[in-house]
C-alpha cells in the first residue's frame, strides 16, 4: 500500500486524518502555529502557574482555533491549499469566546453565586456551538450524537415520564454549567489532556522521529518471523509495541497493517483473517500498559487510584489478550499447514538489539520514572529529551532542528482531536452531574436485570459497546467512566475493576460490527469484505469479551490484594486456560477438535482463568484429558498416513 493510499484510507475512517495539506507560505505559518501550541503546552506544564480554569480555557480555545484552520467542513476539501473566509471567522470567534473566560475570570467567579449576565450566556452558547462543530470535523459524528442526546435530555427532561424524568433546565442554566463550571467543557477530562496526555502525544511524535516504529516491526519479525504462521505473529507483537505510542487503533492498523497484512496473505492466510489479526492486535494497543491510549492517566485521575497501580493491574489482562490472539493465530496456521518466512527474510534479533536497541531507552526510562512515582509531566519531558539524544546515534533518523520542529507540529496536530474529544466528553460528564442520570441508569438497569450480577454486567457490556462505537480512546473512556461504570460499581464491585470492565468493552467496539473501524481499516488494506473481517476479529478477540467478567467478579486477575505466589499461580493457570479457550474457538489443538472436545475445552479453559483452587483443579483436569486424547489422535493419524504412504509406494 502506497503512502497516498494509506492517507486516503485514514481520511475515510479517521476524521483526525482529514486535515488540510498546505503548501508554501501557508504551510510555514500553520506549522509555526502548531509548533507554538506544543511549546505552549510544554510551558503550561513546566513553568506556568495559572489558575486551572484559565489554563484549561486557553488550551481548548487554541485547540478549537487551530482545528478550524486545519480541518475543512467537508473531507473532500482536505487537500485544498487555502482556508475559506468562514473558517477564519469561526476560528477567530472560537478563540475570542474562550479567551473571554480568561479575561473576565475574576468577574465570572464573582458572578457565579449571583447569576451570569446576558453577555456571559451568549458567549458561552456560541463557544459550545463552535466546540461541537469542531468536534464534527475533527472527531466525527458518533460522539456528537451522544452529547446531543444528553443535552436534549438536560433541556427537556421534564417531558420524560417515569424514573428518567427530571424538572428540566433552561438553556442558560445548561450553558453556564457546561462552560463556566469545572464539570463541563473544562472539566477533569480536559484537565488531564492539558497536563498529561498532551505531553505523551508530543513524546510519541518525537519517538516516531527516531524510527522506533520500523524497529518495532523489525524486532517482531526477528522474534516470530520464522515461526509457524510467522507474519501473523509478527503483527501481534509489532502492534502491541506500537500501541504503546499510538492512541488510535485505526492509525495503528493502517500503520503496521500496510506491512503485516500483505505478508500474511503471501504466507497463505485468508485476506479476512489477515485483516482481522491486524485489527485485533492494533486495538489491543489501547489496553496495553504503560499508556493504554492515554486512558491510563485519565483512569488514575477519575478513579483516584495511583497511576502505577492502574498500569500494574492492566498488565495481566492485556498479556492474556495477546496470548489469546497469538494462540488463535498459531492454531489457525497449524490447522491450515501454513509456514513461517524464509530465513533470508528475517533479521537477526541480537544484531538488531545491538545496533538499534538503544531506541527503546526513552520508553524504558519513561516507564521507570512513572513507576518510581515521578509526575507524568516530568517523566514525559525527560523522555522527550532522551528521544532527541538517542536519535543522534541513528544517522538515518537523527532528529535535527527541523526534525524537532516537525515533531512539535505533528504532536500538536494529534493533540487537537484528543483535546476536543475530551472537552465534548466533559460535557457528557456535566449533564450527568446536572441531571443525576448516572444513578438513574444504574438503578433502572439493576431493576431490569433483577439484581443478578452476571445479567447486569451483560447489559452494561452491550451499552459500553454501543456507546464506544466510533469514539476515540480517551473520549471513549470518559463516556464509559461517566455512564456505565457507576452501573458496575452499584453491584458492589470495586472502582478500578469496574472502570477496567467498561473500558475494555468500549475499546472492543473498534472491532465489533457494525461500526468496527479498525476491522474496516484492515479489510481495506487486505481488499476483503469488511463485515466478514469484523466477525472474524470478534472471534479472535474472544478473550476481551471474557476477561473483564472475570476480573470484575474476582479482582485477583488485576493483581489486587494478592501475594507473589498467588500471582505466579494465576499467571500459569490463566495461560493454560487460554489454550483451552483458543483451542475450542479454532477447533484445533494438536489435531482438529471434534465438537464434543471443543465443548469440554472452552469451559475448562474458562475455569482456569477464574482464580480459585477448585476451578483450577477442574480446569486442569479437563485440559489434561483433552490433551491426552489429542496426543492419541495425532499418533493414530500419523500411523494411518504412514500406512497410506507404504501402500502407495507398493502400488508404484
Amino acid at each position: 500500500m502506497t503512502e497516498e493510499e494509506k492517507r486516503k484510507l485514514m481520511r475515510e475512517l479517521d476524521p483526525d486524518s482529514a486535515h488540510r495539506h498546505f503548501l508554501g507560505v501557508r504551510r510555514i505559518i500553520i506549522g509555526i502555529l502548531l509548533a507554538g501550541f506544543s511549546l505552549f503546552a510544554l510551558w503550561l506544564n513546566t513553568i506556568a502557574t495559572l489558575p486551572e480554569q484559565i489554563r484549561r480555557s486557553a488550551f481548548i480555545g487554541i485547540a478549537i482555533f487551530l482545528s478550524y484552520l486545519l480541518f475543512p467542513a467537508k473531507k473532500s476539501l482536505a487537500f485544498k491549499d487555502q482556508i475559506p473566509w468562514y473558517d477564519i471567522l469561526l476560528a477567530t470567534a472560537s478563540i475570542l469566546c474562550y479567551f473571554y473566560v480568561i479575561v473576565n475570570f475574576r468577574d465570572l467567579v464573582s458572578r457565579a453565586a449571583m447569576g451570569y449576565n446576558g453577555m456571559d450566556i451568549f458567549v458561552g452558547f456560541i463557544g459550545i456551538l463552535l466546540l461541537l462543530e469542531a468536534c464534527r470535523r475533527v472527531v466525527g459524528i458518533p460522539i456528537l450524537i451522544i452529547v446531543g442526546i444528553f443535552i436534549l435530555y438536560a433541556r427537556f427532561g421534564n417531558y420524560i415520564p417515569g424514573n428518567f424524568g427530571h424538572r428540566g433546565f433552561s438553556v442558560s442554566r445548561i450553558v453556564e454549567h457546561l462552560l463556566f463550571n469545572m464539570e463541563g467543557v473544562i472539566g477533569t477530562p480536559l484537565g488531564v489532556c492539558s497536563t498529561f496526555i498532551v505531553l505523551f502525544i508530543i513524546f510519541g511524535a518525537f519517538l516516531e522521529k527516531t524510527g522506533v516504529g520500523g524497529f518495532f516491526i523489525a524486532i517482531a519479525n526477528s522474534i516470530a518471523g520464522r515461526a509457524v504462521g510467522g507474519p501473523a505473529k509478527v503483527a501481534v507483537i509489532a502492534s502491541s509495541l506500537q500501541g504503546m505510542i499510538s492512541g488510535s487503533s485505526v492509525a495503528n492498523t493502517v500503520g503496521s497493517g500496510s506491512f503485516t497484512i500483505p505478508m500474511m496473505k503471501k504466507t497463505g492466510y485468508k485476506p479476512s483473517f489477515a485483516a482481522a489479526v491486524e485489527a485485533v492486535a492494533s486495538t489491543g494497543g489501547q489496553i496495553m500498559p504503560p499508556v493504554m491510549g492515554a486512558a491510563a492517566f485519565l483512569m488514575a485521575e477519575m478513579t483516584g487510584v495511583p497511576y502505577s497501580r492502574v498500569v500494574t493491574s492492566a498488565i495481566l489482562p492485556a498479556a492474556l489478550y495477546y496470548i489469546g490472539v497469538w494462540m488463535m493465530v498459531d492454531f489457525e496456521a497449524r490447522k491450515t499447514g501454513l509456514k513461517g518466512l524464509d530465513k533470508s527474510e528475517v533479521p537477526n534479533f541480537f544484531k538488531l538489539m545491538f545496533t538499534k536497541g538503544y531506541l527503546l531507552l526513552p520508553v524504558v526510562l519513561l516507564v521507570v520514572l512513572l513507576m518510581r512515582g515521578s509526575t507524568p509531566s516530568r517523566a514525559a519531558v525527560i523522555a522527550i529529551a532522551t528521544s532527541i539524544i538517542v536519535s543522534l546515534f541513528n544517522k538515518g533518523n537523527r532528529i535535527t532542528p527541523k526534525g524537532i520542529f516537525d515533531a512539535l507540529v505533528s504532536g500538536a496536530r494529534s493533540t487537537l482531536s484528543v483535546a476536543i474529544a475530551c472537552s465534548v466528553a466533559g460535557m457528557i460528564v456535566g449533564v450527568v452531574t446536572l441531571t443525576g442520570i448516572g444513578l438513574k441508569l444504574a438503578s433502572n438497569l439493576l431493576a431490569l436485570s433483577g439484581g443478578i450480577p452476571l445479567l447486569t454486567l451483560f447489559f452494561t457490556m452491550i451499552a459500553s459497546i454501543i456507546l464506544g462505537m466510533g469514539v476515540p480512546t480517551t473520549a471513549n473512556y470518559v463516556i464509559m467512566a461517566t455512564i456505565t461504570a457507576p452501573i458496575v460499581i452499584s453491584l458492589g464491585i470495586d472502582t478500578l475493576p469496574a472502570h477496567m470492565f467498561v473500558f475494555y468493552f468500549g475499546i472492543v467496539a473498534d472491532i465489533t460490527p457494525p461500526v468496527a473501524l479498525a476491522a474496516y481499516a484492515g479489510a481495506a488494506i487486505a481488499k476483503t469484505d469488511p463485515f466478514k473481517t469484523g466477525i472474524t476479529a470478534t472471534r479472535l478477540a474472544i478473550t476481551a469479551f471474557i476477561i473483564p467478567y472475570i476480573f470484575a467478579l474476582n479482582p485477583s486477575l488485576l493483581l489486587i490484594d494478592t501475594v507473589w505466589y498467588e500471582v505466579i499461580s494465576i499467571i500459569i493457570t490463566s495461560c493454560i486456560g487460554m489454550i483451552g479457550i483458543t483451542s475450542a474457538m479454532e477447533g484445533y489443538m494438536l489435531t482438529r477438535l471434534p465438537m464434543w472436545q471443543r465443548l469440554i475445552c472452552f469451559p475448562a479453559g474458562l475455569l482456569l482463568i477464574i482464580p480459585g483452587t477448585i476451578t483450577d483443579i477442574i480446569g486442569v483436569g479437563g485440559i489434561a484429558l483433552m490433551f491426552i486424547i489429542q496426543v492419541i489422535s495425532k499418533r493414530r493419524l500419523a500411523k494411518i498416513l504412514k500406512t497410506g504412504n507404504e501402500i502407495t509406494e507398493a502400488e508404484k
